[in-house]
């Protein structure tokens, strides 16, 4: 999940008819607007299902602005496709264009995918299997496209070597519970201080495991935000990889730690063991990367989940409530996975 905060919410609706009127007429067979409703699922996102005359689209509006690098992503994507995942490539206009500018706000077309999400526990153990698969695939796949000069130059840094140091953490927990106990409290804000009280203790005892910068794993090009909301299935079988505004340039196995402990997260915060290992196995079979490999991201993503509180920063900071539904599975995680770390560990390196 986001390491930085992003305030913008979803609108209520969508562009009016007047804008989706002008941005149609760039894509020759596009048709009319008909309808355009907001889709509300995802946090960082603004997305709507477009209809027209000639049949449905996802429209996107890409909050971050930058016009070349969305049309890089988006070349990156079409790629892809060439080699045969499942991503969906934006629609070209009749210039080739793959991004379109209106009232200073980018925007993409895309085919509509039909399919839906499905989390870690609607897989089967078979489907856990293929799901570590196909994102091995995406790493390597995105190793073979993305190894000209202009990418590497281009390739965003992603996230730090540096973990993150406890007595910033110490002094972000004492922000928090500080805005807690000066406002009305309901059922959340106590669980809240409870496990900000709690996560305190755990890492005065476990602040002599942050991991040293040179238990990095290897770095590479990844999709950089691969989770249940950017996944659709099509009955049992993945239909699109969508949402590629995080590519970049990351320890690899990282992404692989990082999504399962997602895609595997039960509602009561443990993990489910029992997909995550034929999931790491597909996974280390199909990118070679090895047990300390994988050893070593999943220490460097318990000590990431230890330290972070992107929830309540977004709830007490900024007053945006989207991601208060997560919070208790995810902060009960935290606790549990430091109990079972070794069982965790041996999960994504058996």
């Amino acid at each position: 999940m986001p390491r930085s905060l992003v305030t913008d919410a979803p609108p209520a609706t969508g562009p009016d008819t007047g804008t989706l009127r002008t941005l149609l007429r760039r894509y020759d067979g596009a048709g009319e607007p008909v309808a355009c409703e907001t889709l509300t699922e995802g946090l960082l996102n603004r997305g709507y299902r477009l209809s027209t005359t000639r049949g449905r689209f996802f429209l996107k509006h890409h909050l971050d602005g930058d016009r070349e690098a969305i049309a890089r992503q988006h070349a990156v994507t079409r790629r892809l496709d060439a080699l045969g995942l499942p991503v969906a490539p934006p629609v070209a206009d009749d210039d080739g264009n793959t991004v379109t500018v209106l009232g200073g706000r980018c925007y993409a077309l895309h085919p509509w995918i039909e399919g839906r999400h499905r989390d870690g526990g609607e897989l089967t153990a078979a489907q856990s299997r293929r799901l570590g698969a196909l994102l091995g695939h995406v790493h390597t796949c995105l190793e073979q496209v993305m190894n000209g000069p202009e990418e590497a130059a281009a390739g965003p840094s992603g996230a730090s070597d540096t973990a993150a140091r406890p007595e910033e953490t110490f002094t972000l927990i004492e922000e928090l519970l500080g805005l807690i106990r000066v406002r009305p409290r309901d059922s959340f804000d106590e669980l809240a201080e409870h496990r900000l009280v709690e996560r305190r203790a755990l890492l005065e005892r476990h602040a002599h495991r942050r991991p040293p910068a040179a238990a990095t794993p290897a770095r590479g090009w990844v999709h950089g935000d691969f989770h249940p909301l950017n996944l659709l299935y099509r009955g049992g079988e993945p239909a699109a990889i969508v949402d590629w505004d995080r590519l970049g340039v990351q320890p690899r196995a990282e992404e692989a730690v990082r999504a399962a402990v997602i895609f595997f997260l039960k509602p009561d915060g443990t993990l489910d063991l029992a997909k995550i290992r034929p999931y790491a196995r597909a996974y280390r079979r199909a990118t070679g990367a090895d047990a300390a490999e994988l050893a070593a991201a999943v220490h460097r993503v318990w000590w990431e989940r230890l330290n972070d509180f992107w929830m309540l920063r977004w709830r007490y900071q900024l007053g945006d409530h989207r991601a208060d539904p997560g919070f208790p599975a995810s902060a009960a995680l935290s606790v549990w996975w430091t109990r079972a770390y070794e069982s965790v560990r041996d999960a994504f390196t058996d």
